[in-house]
This record gives structure tokens, sequence and C-alpha cells, in this order.
């Protein structure tokens, strides 16, 4: 059986995995594969709606995952999608993100997460954490707000991508 406090130390790699491929995606050209962003729609609507379930623990925790929701597709709305430019290449069209808004929300996560870890990492240690302070000690609505900040961006952001990639198509037809 695996230790409980090897447990991070497994996943460790995975997530340094998911962080690279995160901030390689918000920089340079990227290829516009529709298919795969309609499943990215459908994942990140999916776990928003496993995040809210958090609410059964503390709704604080729903509310904070619905408020930065909201405001993370605002944020792909009114600033994300207006600085994306989008190119038509060699048989593949590509959209360039604007770099500061993709870094700007992975850090914002990252440092909150590695905050949440260092505040918690002394009570996972000895056990203290769940026979002190019940289970959802771990969980913070400001930790959920920037969790859903980020995934209310991304859905968002994916989902306009798709809209104005049909625009630009249109566009393009027309031209020819």
């Amino acid at each position: 059986m695996i230790s409980p406090n090897a447990i991070p130390l497994l996943f460790a790699p995975l997530m340094a995995f998911a962080v690279y491929r995160r901030v390689r995606g918000s920089f340079g050209r990227q290829p516009i594969r529709t298919r795969k962003m309609k499943v990215r729609i459908g994942l990140f609507a999916v776990v928003i709606a496993l995040a809210m379930t958090s609410g059964l623990q503390d709704i604080r925790l729903a509310e904070g995952v619905l408020g930065g929701a909201v405001l993370g597709a605002g944020l792909a709305t009114f600033l994300g999608l207006r600085l994306t430019r989008f190119e038509a290449g060699e048989g593949h069209d590509f959209y360039i993100p604007n770099p500061w808004v993709g870094g700007a929300l992975t850090a914002l996560l990252l440092g909150r997460l590695a905050w949440r870890f260092m505040v918690l990492a002394p009570a996972m240690a000895g056990g203290a954490m769940a026979t002190n302070h019940g289970p959802a000690a771990g969980n913070s609505p400001l930790t959920m707000t920037v969790v859903g900040l980020t995934l209310g961006y991304y859905l968002a952001y994916y989902t306009g991508l798709l809209i104005h990639h049909r625009r630009f198509r249109r566009q393009q037809l027309q031209a020819a």
C-alpha cells in the first residue's frame, strides 16, 4: 500500500507536466484544433461542475468557484479574446494568444496553490489536519475562486476561439 505522504510525490511530475503544457500553450503561434477545443470545453465544464460540489461541504467554496468562473469568463471575453490574433498558415489556421494574460493566470494559480501547500504542509505531516480540523480544513474559498477563475477563463476563451475562428474562416472565404 502506498503511504499517504508519498501521494504528493507521485503526482508532482504529472502536475509539473500539466503546468509546462499550460505555459507552453500561452506563448507563440498555436494551431486551431477544433475537436480538441470542443473536448477541452466539455472537460472544463465538467470540472467546474465537480468543483461546485465542494459546496456540499461548505457553501462558500461553491460560491468561490462560481464567482471565479464568472470573473474568468469576463476576463476571457473582454481581454483575452480581444488580444488574440488569428493567422492563416500552410493549410492550417493559427491563433496567437496574449502571453501576459495566460502567464498571469498561471502564476496566480501556482502562487495560490503553493501558498496553500505551505500553510497546510505542517498539518498534513502529522496527520493533524484530519483529526483536529475536519475534512474541509484544506479548502479555502479564495483558493477555489482562483481555481474557478482559471477554469472559467479557459472555458470562455476556447469557446470564443471557436466562434472567432468561424468568423475568420468566413472572412477568408469572402476575400478569396
